[in-house]
């Protein structure tokens, strides 16, 4: 039988870039889960905090000359990669000069949340997906951690759904504690997010413009949700129960047997 494929998709991953336990946990759960068998690949910003010569990022070449459509835009994708070496796990960077270049990660050096990192996360969505049909590498489960994944459960739904790469991909989303009290001008996120023929019409829940409409639209979108018992969910809490017939919630970080099983049952092994 082949290997079982999961995609991690997260804001950051350790050792590369750890800001919060989300780093922790795209580390020890794919780790586990390649032990038991699967094959894995992890999906990461290359924000400018990244040490590419300590961390040994190189670029792929043979993946470059992707642009990603922003807007009335087209913004050339950068894609790099690295191992981890202790786990054998490759990541890889989605990396763009003028999104990701900055010495800091979401906020300015005075705390300032940057007015833009709604672009920023909608570039990392559409470049995270290109890549992976670059690669041409189909997987069986997408596993999205933290808002700034939050498009991607969205896009294969709607723009990829016949797309041979990910025709039989499933969605996992799995919100974390790290929400950010900020709102963007909805009409630019919402022009920002389109792609090929995705409309308003599939867009109503990113009408907000804040950290719960990004929530929203993942829970909206992803077959299933995944809700980690260390997270602080208050804010969201009502969106989860909105959700509830298909989300799992208070599951254990490191409850490697769950996620094995459910990777498995939405895979239809």
């Amino acid at each position: 039988m082949a290997k079982l494929r999961i995609l991690y998709v997260s804001s950051e991953v350790d050792p590369f870039q750890n800001t919060s336990k989300i780093a922790d946990f795209v580390r020890a759960l794919p780790t586990a889960m390649q032990e038991r068998g699967m094959e894995i690949r992890i999906l990461v910003p290359r924000f400018g905090s990244i040490n590419e010569r300590k961390n040994r990022l190189h670029e792929v070449v043979r993946l470059s000359g992707i642009t990603i459509p922003m807007g009335e835009e087209e913004k050339p994708l950068t894609i790099k990669v690295a191992s981890i070496p202790a786990a054998k796990l490759q990541v890889y960077f989605i990396d763009n000069e003028d999104y990701y270049q900055r010495k800091y990660v979401l906020t300015d050096k005075e705390g300032a949340f940057y007015p833009d990192n709604h672009e920023r996360a909608i570039f990392f969505c559409k470049g995270a997906l290109e890549t992976v049909v670059k690669l041409g590498w189909a997987p069986d489960v997408i596993h999205c951690n933290d808002w700034m994944s939050s498009l991607v459960p969205l896009y294969i739904s709607t723009h990829y759904q016949n797309h041979p790469i990910y025709k039989d991909s499933k969605t996992i989303f799995s919100p974390h504690n790290s929400a950010f009290d900020f709102t963007f001008e909805s009409d630019d996120l919402i022009e920002k997010v389109k792609i090929g023929d995705l409309d308003e019409a599939h867009l109503g829940s990113l009408a907000g413009g804040n950290y719960e409409a990004f929530i929203k639209i993942g829970a909206e979108y992803a077959d299933k949700i995944v809700s980690l018992e260390n997270a602080d969910n208050s804010r969201i809490q009502s969106i989860i129960d909105e959700y509830q017939h298909k989300t799992s919630q208070n599951i254990a970080d490191n409850d490697l047997d769950f996620f094995e099983k459910t990777y498995l049952e939405m895979s239809g092994n």
